[in-house]
């Protein structure tokens, strides 16, 4: 579980680059979010449920791994 340790939420929308709108949560990523064609998406616990209804490209059913402990 400490792959991710350093990794930022990036959570509900998932933008990347130039559309990374509504990204600026600052807590560490707790979950990863898999999506279709798209990297996965590192969330905190806040962002996990809007994540999985507002982000793009988001797996029916979700598919969520634990990749790290809040604190």
């Amino acid at each position: 579980m400490g792959v991710h340790r350093s990794a930022l939420c990036r959570g509900p929308y998932g933008g990347e680059g130039h559309q990374a709108d509504g990204t600026d949560c600052s807590d560490p990523a707790v979950f990863e979010v898999a999506r279709h064609n798209r990297p996965p998406l590192l969330v905190c616990p806040v962002h996990l449920g809007p994540s999985l209804l507002l982000a793009a490209g988001v797996l029916w059913p979700p598919v969520v791994r634990l990749i790290g402990r809040p604190s």
